[in-house]
């Protein structure tokens, strides 16, 4: 019978899509106060998936991806969703009942095996966690480098986006298994 194995702790990504660059000035200390200092980020980007947000967010939209300094536990993935959620809404444009957001802020986990992202919706390749949370596996490590999976957004597979999940990647202890023979 094999042991339970705990899930351990990852470093937090978090995606932020964002309409101005005030909003992302904004977010980025807002999550820095919940999770600590900024360890790495990206240079802006444009999104590669304006449509996904265009009604919503308008036109020009831009990512950069932020790891944070402290260690999460894995298991933290939900409750990080729902800060995020928060914050999105804080800093979102109110017309009625709804939310305009200005910034898009989607959490994941990297480990040195993954990185798995958190979402609220359903997809085929997702699975659920708790809360209304669904984890999604976007990136593994094989062979070396972070590989794609079918479903995986195009903007985690640039060369920028895959420097910088190896260098936040390099921050974890990695003992290479003995080789055979």
């Amino acid at each position: 019978m094999a042991r339970k194995q705990e899930g351990g702790q990852g470093r937090l990504i978090v995606s932020v899509v964002h309409s101005s660059i005030d909003a992302l000035a904004d977010a980025v200390d807002a999550l820095e106060k919940r999770f600590g200092a900024v360890q790495y980020e990206t240079l802006e980007a444009e999104c590669g998936s304006p449509d996904l947000y265009k009604e919503e967010m308008g036109d020009n939209l831009m990512r950069r991806f932020f790891s944070f300094e402290r260690p999460i536990d894995r298991n933290m993935l939900p409750t990080v969703k729902s800060i995020c959620a928060k914050i999105e809404a804080q800093y979102a444009d109110k017309v009625h009942d709804y939310c305009f957001r200005t910034v898009n802020l989607d959490p994941g986990i990297l480990t040195p095996a993954n990185l798995v992202m958190a979402a609220y919706r359903e997809m085929n390749h997702r699975i659920y966690l708790e809360d209304g949370v669904f984890g999604e596996l976007t990136l593994v490590w094989s062979k070396g480098q972070f590989v794609r999976l079918p479903w995986t957004d195009l903007d985690y597979c640039t060369d920028e986006s895959i420097d910088f999940f190896c260098r936040v990647r390099s921050c974890f202890e990695l003992v290479e298994p003995l080789a055979a023979g």
